[in-house]
């Protein structure tokens, strides 16, 4: 009996669905079931965004800018934004203060209101239309890797620094027209819109942006590599060989390629300023500035600018950092990851030009003794560990002042130190069966192509799988800690030593940097434990005189020679325009010259280890 009652029950239930269902439209069931509505009438319709950039009197240094905004769901507010810095550069630069002359129209050229709400937002009331035309020029006079610049030269700029973005439109499409001077070329790493005249295509604003153009009757070349088209533009006159530059960056993409296994873009950009100097890494391209006569005196020096701005084709551009991409154009976009992003970068900058064959394993190793030279006399290094640097970069590794020799590092050098020191314990440890390459490669394949950011975490958790042991000891010493690096603990691996090459005897020293600007003889900086620091002398002093004797710096640093540890020496200088005296007494130091070279009897494992990582013998 009662399971014939249950029986009824569940005949009852299942009819009442069925009357239930019956009274549903067809949208509401599917919205039960799917949990979404039907129709799309609530979809927002991607605006279509095209810019025409002009430089008709370049003397005038005015890039003008026409933004069209083309929107069936037009706000009635519409918000253009300028970014407030660039990718790969971390600071806040305001590229809004170069923007003038603006105004907003309709299609038919109709005026708009518009007004400015803060430091980098237009407003446009856009009146119900479907498009809008905002106008506006951006002064262009600053020649970096990061700024705009036009001249009669040429025009070279950032779009992070030239074009305006519509609010909350970060990965819409748009496209750009250059109307260039006269019979000025373009270069960019954008792709052609074809059938339109000087019109490039950039499938969201992270690649718009990633994207700088060179404008100018530049010098060209073009090479192949992995299937794969290179061309290098050049503005400017100097002493550079195209020929061999072209050559010797053909190398340097093949080591690349070696690490990787892939060049994972179509073509790639060689951009190439003769005037400044540095370079900025992005997705297909390179900007890059060096001296227009220093291609014979430093070539090896411009050959590590360009393997480390093409070496970020993936360390950065596609191996990311927690927070770099999508990027914040707005705001700071923090992480303690930029010791691996540039400073890892600067490491493999020489291995691949050492790979390369464009320089010698001594000149690697004398490279690396001469940077730990340089931090071991930084009091900073006591101060700011490798992951704080990188966090504050916003605020500290663009700024420096005259005390950043006390409380600062740079993530360039001492992540470069720490990368090389970590290569070295990775190959110890699994005895040359993993290496960094290792490193980048795992975090390549597991980040990158899964298109996820790696935390510091993450970075850590593969270099000890890759190492087949825990480095957390390292780690919290050399990349969280500020303790002092023990070198040789690692180096003694491959069967080398730094040694400091200290003199027995000590000469007189004061401490502080000086410097000469013009008949002014200045205190630059005072480093922590120098007899300057100790003593009183303070950064900005003006010194006139050394014991009476007018002071210029080949004065005090002739005068300085003929001086011992503890003798006295009374500097007159101005500060605050009075005139002070001090008497210092002077300290002692040793001369030093950091080598990095073989350990005497390495064993025979030492010597393979050495031979695997720079394919030369250990002598």
């Amino acid at each position: 009996m009662e399971k014939l009652i249950n029986i009824k029950v569940l005949v009852i239930l299942i009819g009442a669905l069925i009357f239930s269902m019956s009274q549903e439209t067809p949208a509401q069931r599917k919205k039960t079931r799917n949990d979404k509505p039907a129709t799309v009438e609530n979809k927002i319709v991607a605006p279509t965004i095209s810019y025409t950039v002009a430089m008709s009197k370049p003397a005038t240094h005015l890039l003008e800018v026409e933004m069209r905004l083309n929107w069936a769901t037009m706000p009635e507010k519409a918000e253009l934004k300028m970014p407030v810095w660039t990718p790969g550069s971390y600071l806040i630069r305001e590229y809004a203060r170069h923007v003038e002359s603006f105004s907003a129209t309709d299609a038919g050229g109709n005026a708009l209101d518009w007004r400015k709400i803060n430091k980098n937002t237009w407003q446009i009331t856009t009146k119900g239309v479907k498009e809008i035309v905002a106008k506006y020029n951006v002064y262009a006079n600053e020649l970096t890797v990061r700024t705009n610049e036009l001249n009669d030269e040429h025009a070279f700029f950032n779009n992070a620094a030239l074009l305006m973005f519509p609010k909350d439109q970060l990965k819409t499409a748009s496209t750009i027209k250059v109307v260039p001077f006269g019979n000025w070329k373009i270069a960019t790493g954008l792709p052609k819109v074809e059938g339109q005249t000087n019109t490039f295509r950039a499938e969201s604003f992270d690649i718009l942006y990633d994207s700088p153009f060179e404008v100018s009757d530049f010098k060209e070349i073009t090479f192949t590599a992995q299937g794969k088209p290179h061309r290098w533009v050049v503005t400017g006159e100097g002493n550079y060989d195209l020929n061999k530059i072209a050559a010797d960056s053909a190398k340097i993409v093949e080591e690349g390629y070696k690490i990787f296994g892939d060049l994972p873009y179509q073509d790639y950009l060689f951009i190439l300023n003769l005037r400044g100097g540095g370079g900025l890494e992005h997705l297909n391209s390179t900007a890059l500035q060096f001296n227009r006569f220093g291609f014979t005196t430093r070539y090896k020096d411009f050959l590590n600018l360009v393997a480390h701005e093409y070496f970020h084709v993936w360390n950065v551009k596609r191996i990311r950092p927690d927070a770099l991409g999508p990027f914040d154009y707005e705001n700071e976009n923090y992480t303690r990851l930029l010791w691996v992003a540039e400073g890892g970068t600067a490491y493999y900058e020489s291995v691949i030009v050492q790979r390369a064959g464009l320089i010698s394993a001594e000149d690697f190793l004398a490279g690396k003794a001469a940077q730990m030279q340089a931090l071991q006399n930084r009091p900073g290094r006591f101060e700011t560990s490798l992951e704080n640097a990188s966090l504050d970069a916003w605020i500290k590794f663009y700024r420096p002042d005259e005390n950043a020799v006390n409380n600062q590092i740079s993530y360039y050098d001492k992540g470069e130190i720490v990368s090389f020191l970590l290569d070295v314990e990775i190959r110890k440890a699994s005895n040359g069966a993993k290496s960094m390459d290792d490193v980048m490669r795992s975090l390549y394949a597991e980040f990158s192509k899964k298109n996820k950011n790696y935390t510091p975490e993450d970075f850590q958790k593969i270099a000890e799988t890759t190492a087949g042991k825990s480095l957390n000891d390292f780690f919290t010493k050399y990349v969280r800690g500020t303790e002092d690096i023990d070198y040789n603990a690692v180096l003694n691996g491959i069967g080398l030593q730094l040694t400091t090459g200290e003199s027995a005897n000590k000469t007189a020293y004061l401490g502080a940097t000086l410097r000469q600007d013009g008949e002014k003889l200045t205190v630059a900086a005072v480093p922590k434990e120098t007899p300057a620091y100790e003593q009183g002398l303070n950064a900005n002093d003006q010194i006139v005189a050394v014991d009476g004797i007018r002071a210029t710096q080949t004065f005090l640093t002739s005068y300085l020679t003929g001086k011992r540890p503890n003798d006295k020496v009374k500097l007159t200088v101005f500060r605050f325009d009075e005139l002070r005296e001090f008497e210092i007494i002077l300290g002692g130091r040793a001369a030093q010259n950091f080598q990095i070279v073989p350990i005497d009897a390495p064993t025979d494992d030492q010597k393979r280890l050495y031979r695997e990582y720079l394919g030369a013998e250990l002598n």
